[in-house]
């Protein structure tokens, strides 16, 4: 899918541009310049002319820098003075129908004054996120009453604010089937659902107490009202919600990554994982799997092997203090490999209370057995 920065350069080089100035410094440290370059025009904060002199700063289509030139984008205050080569209008003409990404506000009053702060950071963030693809517009937030307008310090002239439901919103925009997503959805979300022209994130956080399993109940208002409704979930390693973010905006950002980057799911997870936060969640689930149960001296040791850390690293964000952490809290004991191939042997297998312990009758090898 093209972001702005595709249309944008597509859009230069059919009037024979290939590189750009500017008298504003705020844009030289930018990572992607042509995507801020393009989010101010789109929004009549600027315009591409040519001028006289050259400029002191310039990039090509690429974003890099190249020798100064005479085409810039100075404010559409100076359309007068110099000469327009690509106005606004003639960009946003060209604008892909994108599609819409709506927080779903429905349960907006369920949350205590703090949680409508955490809800209202997270929809920032998530127009952040969508201006480096898009245009910022995309982000829709609907049930959005007076107390979020005030509480929602971002920029509300840039995002798109209804105050009525997601239905009513989906119906003015001739939208009558959306990708809701769901936790507790049976279907994983795919590139087969990038087709629909709205994604619905429902603007939940903290999902403990008259909160929890509302998600689903958002579908079902909108399916009374006549949208069809495909819930899908976000998953890692097997088919897993366990280790996926929780918060609005990496949620959002997972689904731009697969859908605009072409990653898949679980490297787009990988990189919008909290850490070391969510990826501890995944591996407190991960690693009793793996356990294996020596019995020294009487005392029962859980042994994994130290390696799992190079093997769970690779699509979890862990540090080596966070794999020790939960190992500590799920008191298990981590080997080397060659080290426990060396219990096995000096052990016998029995099954006591019904699981099986390699049991060891040398009181030494009770040193082998402690956290690296």
């Amino acid at each position: 899918m093209k972001t702005l920065a595709d249309v944008f350069r597509e859009a230069l080089k059919e009037k024979g541009i290939s590189s750009i100035g500017t008298l504003s410094k705020r844009f030289r440290k930018s990572k992607n310049k042509l995507q801020d370059i393009a989010i101010e025009i789109v929004h009549g904060k600027g315009a591409i002319f040519r001028v006289p002199e050259k400029t002191a700063v310039a990039w090509d289509l690429n974003g890099n820098r190249v020798d100064a030139l005479t085409t810039l984008t100075p404010p559409l205050c100076m359309m007068e003075k110099f000469e327009p080569v690509l106005t606004p209008e003639e960009l946003r003409e060209k604008l892909p129908d994108w599609p819409y990404f709506i927080i779903d506000l429905y349960h907006w009053d369920k949350h205590t004054q703090k949680e409508k702060g955490k809800i209202c950071l997270q929809v920032n963030q998530s127009y952040g996120l969508l201006r480096d693809y898009f245009t910022g517009s995309e982000l829709a937030v609907t049930w959005a009453n007076e107390e979020f307008r005030e509480m929602f310090h971002g920029p509300l002239d840039r995002i798109t604010t209804y105050e009525g439901p997601t239905s009513e919103f989906l119906k003015e925009k001739g939208i009558n089937e959306v990708v809701l997503l769901d936790p507790w959805a049976d279907e994983v979300l795919s590139e087969k659902d990038f087709d629909v022209k709205a994604f619905i994130i429902g603007g939940i956080v903290d999902t403990g107490g008259n909160k929890k399993k509302t998600t689903p109940k958002i579908g079902e208002e909108l399916e009374k009202e006549g949208i069809r409704v495909r819930r899908r979930r976000i998953v890692l390693r097997g088919g897993d919600v366990v280790g996926v973010p929780d918060r609005i905006n990496r949620i959002l950002g997972i689904i731009l990554k697969m859908m605009v980057e072409g990653e898949s799911m679980d490297e787009a997870v990988y990189e919008m994982q909290e850490p070391p936060l969510h990826a501890r969640w995944r591996l407190r689930k991960e690693l009793p799997k793996h356990a294996k149960r020596y019995m020294v001296d009487g005392k029962t040791y859980r042994v994994v092997e130290k390696e799992l850390f190079d093997e769970y690293s690779k699509w979890l964000k862990i540090r080596w203090e966070d794999f020790v952490k939960v190992l500590r809290e799920l008191d298990l004991v981590a080997l080397e490999r060659k080290r426990i191939h060396h219990l096995n042997k000096i052990s016998n297998a029995r099954i006591i209370n019904g699981k099986l312990h390699r049991v060891i009758l040398l009181k030494r090898a009770a040193m082998l057995c402690y956290n690296c």
